[in-house]
């Protein structure tokens, strides 16, 4: 998925309405539209497990139509709708239960998902007695409670053993994913992995999509090709560039396949990219995000003697130190050997740019003829 790591919008816009039918949108603080729809969906005579597990689920569903971008993905200009038909109840101008009101602003920027995955769960809910789903029962939340389950027991209980609980989520404006100017061909960076990645998942549906290997964020022939392939298949210009119509209809197929707005969902068990900062390494640390650190330096190693290349096995172990404490020395870093935010946006940045040699290099070279 585009999004790194999922927040809370600051705000969010309703429709009120169908997604295809006009009708006015309005745009509402996050915690205030929480308020509103638990006070349209639940009774705050409730036992107070049954509320939170009704209002964590009602979050959690919400960010996720923002994570996925939804409906902005389809051309819409709205997060949500008030329709229960596709959403959930909102009613403007509604009024506010005040004991509702206390626990979503405890818990507004707290959400579900699936373990190991990054999107909210799409916590899908329906009343359990004139409606029947596959997710949570609200008056089956309520009997729950009445037995002493508390708010997880009970989010388990409709959800599954596999939900975790994501508390206090960082909190910002709405910000669209398309970068803002068309990627093509010689274009490098984070924006161009998150399309590889999502052309690579693709293809695994459409296997007339070319996969693209390695995905650096080098914006090769490869990508160019599989971008072109995509567009014909879906009907765009199949001209190449990723602009904002073909980005976001990359979205929209690539959660779709994924079902990530679905409560049953093959999950995004990425962080959009691998090349994505995973947070300080230091000697110690082991695993995929050291691999990666490791991959980006034994490529850098290759155009400087000075820079020894470490071994690539996942565990940031003195070799890996010295790799790292060599490459802050050669390009003016403090040499602390520790891989911080600054370090490995540095290494990231000459690595793309030594990908990209690389390919035009071997794209130069003559190719050997078999008779």
């Amino acid at each position: 998925m585009v999004n790194i790591l999922p927040y809370v919008p600051r705000t969010i816009t309703v429709h009120l309405g169908l997604p295809n039918q006009w009708a006015e949108n309005v745009t509402v603080s996050f915690p205030d539209y929480v308020k509103n729809v638990a006070s349209s969906e639940i009774y705050p005579t409730w036992e107070p497990a049954a509320i939170r597990a009704n209002i964590l689920a009602i979050i959690s569903f919400a960010l996720n139509r923002v994570y996925t971008e939804f409906y902005p993905s389809q051309g819409y200009d709205f997060q949500i709708t008030s329709t229960t038909q596709y959403d959930q109840k909102f009613i403007r101008g509604r009024n506010i239960f005040e004991n509702i009101s206390q626990v979503v602003d405890e818990i507004f920027n707290d959400y579900i998902r699936r373990q190991g995955f990054v999107e909210p769960l799409a916590a899908k809910f329906c009343n359990g007695t004139t409606s029947k789903c596959a997710g949570l029962s609200q008056w089956g939340s309520q009997e729950l409670a009445q037995e002493g389950a508390n708010s997880v027991d009970i989010l388990r209980h409709y959800y599954g053993d596999d939900i975790e609980l994501v508390v206090d989520a960082p909190i910002q404006d709405i910000a669209a994913s398309y970068p803002g100017t068309p990627l093509r061909l010689g274009s490098a960076g984070q924006d161009v992995v998150i399309v590889q990645a999502m052309l690579n998942r693709i293809s695994q549906n459409y296997p007339a999509i070319p996969k693209i290997s390695p995905a650096t964020g080098a914006f090769g022939e490869d990508t160019q090709d599989a971008v072109i392939t995509f567009q014909r298949i879906f009907n765009l210009a199949p001209d190449g560039v990723v602009g904002k119509a073909t980005w976001y209809k990359l979205i929209y197929i690539h959660s779709g396949i994924l079902q990530l707005a679905e409560l049953v969902s093959q999950g995004q068990t990425f962080y959009a990219v691998r090349f994505q900062f995973p947070g300080t390494l230091a000697e110690g640390d082991r695993g995929g995000e050291v691999e990666v650190l490791q991959y980006m330096l034994a490529m850098l190693a290759q155009f400087d003697n000075a820079l020894p290349a470490p071994a690539m096995d996942g565990v940031f172990g003195p070799n890996t130190t010295l790799s790292v404490r060599s490459y802050q020395q050669l390009v003016g870093l403090t040499p602390t050997g520790v891989a911080d935010e600054r370090t490995w946006n540095s290494i990231y940045d000459h690595f793309v740019q030594a990908d990209a040699f690389l390919r035009r290099y071997e794209a130069q070279q003559p190719k050997e003829v078999s008779l």
